[in-house]
């Protein structure tokens, strides 16, 4: 007799378990992480230095002229190298560098400009030149986000 009371609870609370509403996370559960000023603050910091690192690099590279002049081919192709290298390296460590703390508009840009850096440094390595109109989208698309970046990290 025990043993079937046992058995009837037991069923009873499984098709409880099966029926009942899903537990809901309470908001605080669900709400976006909270960040001290000085966090935000240090993010900004470190995502503005990767920026300058970064568009220093890329404006250094991507502006060389070979060294033997117009007819040095192997020096056009090293410089044409290190400015894709730029490009796509910079993308990457402009996107490694950005923390979960970082003010969404600023972090927004950053991934923008990273990605389009990558984009960029990408399509140069396949062959797009300046003048492609993908490539001269992708390098406008650059310089806004440079631009808006610029200006938040003031």
């Amino acid at each position: 007799m025990v043993v079937a009371v046992i058995a009837v609870v037991a069923v009873g609370l499984a098709a409880w378990a099966l029926v009942r509403p899903a537990k809901t996370s309470s908001s605080a559960d669900s709400a976006t992480p909270t960040y001290t000023d000085a966090q935000r603050a240090d993010s900004k910091a470190k995502i503005c230095t990767a920026f300058n690192t970064v568009r220093t690099g890329v404006s250094q590279n991507t502006n060389l002229v070979p060294p033997g002049g117009p007819d040095d081919v192997t020096g056009a192709l090293a410089v044409a190298a290190n400015a894709r290298l730029s490009l796509y390296d910079g993308g990457q460590y402009l996107l490694a560098r950005l923390d979960p703390s970082t003010a969404p508009e600023l972090a927004d840009a950053v991934r923008a400009f990273g990605n389009t850096l990558m984009d960029i440094g990408a399509a140069s390595t396949a062959g797009a030149q300046n003048s492609d109109p993908q490539q001269a989208g992708r390098l406008r698309d650059a310089d806004a986000a440079n631009t808006t970046i610029t200006n938040l990290c003031k």
